[in-house]
């Protein structure tokens, strides 16, 4: 279901209930769009190509961006209070099945793939682009999005996703309640806290301690084998090719110089040799 967007926005300083201000509307359905990306685990040594064109995945295992997952937790959540689908959205390879699979698993309904070779390695922009004209082919009243990608860290997807669907945005938030036409969310600032108020449909990126994703389930695994997944290319989405922008090339940190040990016996000498090393090298005293 689309709403009509009004124009809601207000920003409190200071702690604020969340609890919604108009009426309950457990009795109306709330379609969500969750998009996902797929990412290295944390745990893996990333390696830059020696050309520079990207990384090397061999023995990389792949995973869900944890940012994204508190999106589709929340999403989950929702559709379990007010009714609706859940629709999970992600642009890769091939192998970025396996995170709408898991996505399917935790208990979202369908899937969309947009899986084509001339937007790998895309800029946000180009990112933006093709989330957004998938999303455009299915009616939803809520948009999440990981507040940034654990790979690329660039945080500019859900904003720029936001403006292509002419949407009111909302980033970093850590709590999510649906009320009437608008959704009202917290976000934290330093010293205080948000309560953001945006009409529906719109655009959320989600930050740590909004939830606690779930686990899937043996039951969950087996039903999302089952579950649709449409797979779509850039001509199938009337991407142009002026918006296929790249990353042309990966430049890894320069290497750290190696640490120096003081040794000896004496304190007061290995602590005036520390002082002379921080002041006269390093440069921080």
């Amino acid at each position: 279901m689309l709403r009509g967007a009004g124009n809601i926005n207000r920003c409190t300083r200071g702690e604020a209930d969340l609890a919604p201000e108009v009426h309950d509307i457990e009795e109306d359905e709330v379609n969500i769009i969750a998009c996902v990306k797929q990412v290295p685990d944390t745990e893996t040594l990333i390696k830059v190509k020696s050309d520079g064109s990207g990384i090397e995945e061999g023995g990389i295992k792949w995973v869900m961006n944890p940012y994204d997952e508190f999106g589709v937790e929340e999403a989950l959540r929702l559709k379990e209070k007010h009714g609706g689908e859940v629709t999970i959205v992600t642009l890769g390879p091939a192998r970025a099945m396996e995170s709408i699979r898991t996505a399917l698993a935790m208990g979202a309904d369908k899937g969309i793939h947009i899986d084509d070779a001339s937007l790998n390695n895309g800029d946000a922009y180009t990112t933006a682009v093709a989330l957004a004209a998938a999303i455009k082919t299915v009616p939803c009243d809520l948009i999440f999005c990981g507040q940034r990608a654990i790979d690329d860290d660039s945080g500019q997807v859900g904003s720029i996703l936001a403006e292509l669907l002419d949407l009111p945005q909302a980033t970093l938030v850590t709590r999510v309640e649906v009320a009437g036409s608008a959704v009202k969310v917290l976000r934290a600032v330093e010293g205080a806290q948000l309560v953001i108020e945006c009409p529906l449909p719109c655009v959320l990126t989600a930050q740590k301690g909004l939830n606690e994703p779930r686990y899937a389930s043996l039951p969950g695994i087996m039903k999302a084998k089952k579950k649709p997944v449409d797979i779509k290319d850039a001509a199938a989405l009337g991407i142009a090719a002026q918006d296929k922008a790249k990353v042309v090339k990966f430049v890894p940190p320069p290497a750290r110089p190696p640490g120096k040990i003081i040794t000896g016996d004496d304190p007061a000498a290995k602590a005036a040799q520390l002082a002379k090393l921080l002041r006269e090298e390093a440069k921080v005293i």
